[in-house]
């Protein structure tokens, strides 16, 4: 009999650990399901849930545009010598002829062409006035960055350069990082890289060197926007934590407005001269020339909608939770009961809707969400929307004995119920105290 025993307190013992140990998976899934049908005493009902669109090349749904207009090579025509060897001069532009021209859309076409088509700007002519150059990529909608940005430049890269932001769809920039072969002397700003960065300075805005000096130009192409480095700092230098990662999204605004966007410009400000002085006797070796630009992203949806649509060369949400809106961000008519939130990620892994109900569901204070309005007395929250209560109890979150409003109240004998007794608020650790004191 205390084998029994005993081997029921081990089994009882490993599952209270079991589930004082949760584990969740390594990495986190997109949160793509907005909602799932269970069974409820009422029948089948829907259980809804936080969710986003999946993340996407976002580069096929931008427009670019260029400042000056006509700073594209090729009109007129021109010739172009090589960084490297200034005597080498075979390389030209023209506009009218398409195996020669050079336009911006090259920048976004599909790599591995042999050989490689890019966007190239004038050259640098008018030395010593600067060669500007201002690119903007627009989506027209708010999205979330969730990889780096990466420009693969075919000249050598910018020894000066700004990317900068959008939330407000090109009223305003902020600088999102500088680049420069010498930070103090471009921007008087200290070099710094994103390593030096932590969780309390991550919003900081940094100067690099990494991406603008030297002599490697011809096999380091690439300038970077370090989005996953950023992540790694609550995430875990695997993104192994994203749990992390995502309850710092949900409580810190200001983190999140950091990885959204709805325009970014890319400022060149001085070209790659591969030394010390220029050389003003051939100016045709200094240009700018971009073969790729990656952004990795995904529509914003308020984590109100798993799908992003592209009509009519716009960007909108299919949102669901009853919202509407390009970015879910407002209730439908007649589903107002409660004001709009956005979704939340937590609690992890399904996170909460925050839907939109009806006009005549009742006050929002009194609307279940099982985090800080639960539930009472075994009651069971449907849809963040309404309590399911059992036979016993009533009331918006299951806090009345039903008995209450009966003939005699819950003690009388017209009740029809026994007197009520305090509800049992024994946990799994109780429980193994009490299978411990049987076997004793």
């Amino acid at each position: 009999m205390r084998i029994y025993l005993a081997l029921a307190l081990q089994a009882l013992w490993t599952g209270v650990c079991q589930a004082a140990m949760q584990h969740y998976p390594a990495a986190w899934g997109h949160y793509d399901v907005c909602k799932s049908q269970i069974y409820s005493d009422e029948g089948l009902t829907w259980d809804y849930m936080a969710c986003q669109p999946e993340a996407a090349d976002m580069t096929q749904y931008l427009k670019v545009t260029l400042d000056p207009p006509n700073i594209t090579c090729g009109n007129p025509p021109e010739t172009y010598c090589a960084l490297e060897n200034p005597y080498m001069c075979n390389n030209e532009c023209d506009a009218s002829t398409e195996e020669l021209a050079h336009p911006p859309e090259l920048m976004f076409d599909i790599e591995g062409r042999n050989p490689t088509t890019f966007w190239q700007s004038t050259s640098w002519k008018r030395y010593p006035k600067a060669l500007l150059v201002n690119i903007t990529l627009s989506w027209n909608k708010t999205i979330e960055l969730t990889d780096d940005i990466v420009l693969t430049f075919e000249s050598g890269r910018p020894e000066q350069m700004v990317l900068e932001k959008s939330l407000d769809y090109g009223r305003t920039w902020q600088p999102y990082q500088f680049y420069a072969t010498d930070c103090l002397d471009a921007f008087t700003m200290e070099p710094k890289t994103v390593q030096d960065l932590t969780q309390h300075t991550l919003l900081d805005i940094i100067c690099t060197e990494d991406y603008s000096r030297g002599y490697v130009w011809k096999y380091d192409k690439t300038v970077r926007f370090e989005i996953k480095d950023r992540f790694a700092l609550f995430a875990g230098p695997r993104l192994h934590n994203m749990a992390s990662l995502y309850g710092q999204l949900d409580t810190t605004k200001n983190l999140r407005d950091f990885f959204t966007i709805t325009d970014l410009r890319i400022r060149l400000l001085r070209p790659a001269t591969g030394a010390t002085m220029v050389d003003e006797n051939n100016l045709s070796r200094y240009f700018y020339a971009i073969s790729d630009i990656k952004v990795q992203g995904r529509c914003k949806c308020n984590l109100h909608a798993n799908s992003c649509v592209f009509d009519k060369e716009k960007l909108s949400c299919e949102c669901e939770h009853n919202t509407t809106g390009p970015d879910c961000g407002r209730c439908k008519r007649n589903y107002q009961g409660r004001a709009w939130s956005a979704g939340s990620y937590l609690p992890i892994p399904k996170g909460t809707a925050n839907i939109c109900i009806p006009n005549n569901i009742g006050p929002v204070t009194r609307v279940c969400d099982n985090e800080l309005m639960r539930c009472q007395n075994g009651g069971v929250c449907i849809g963040n929307v309404r309590c399911n209560c059992p036979a016993a109890y009533t009331g918006l979150l299951c806090e009345k004995p039903r008995c209450e409003s009966e003939l005699g109240g819950c003690r009388g004998a017209g009740s029809g119920q026994p007197p009520l007794r305090p509800a049992s608020s024994f946990g799994p650790w109780q429980l193994v105290l009490l299978l411990g004191l049987a076997l004793l």
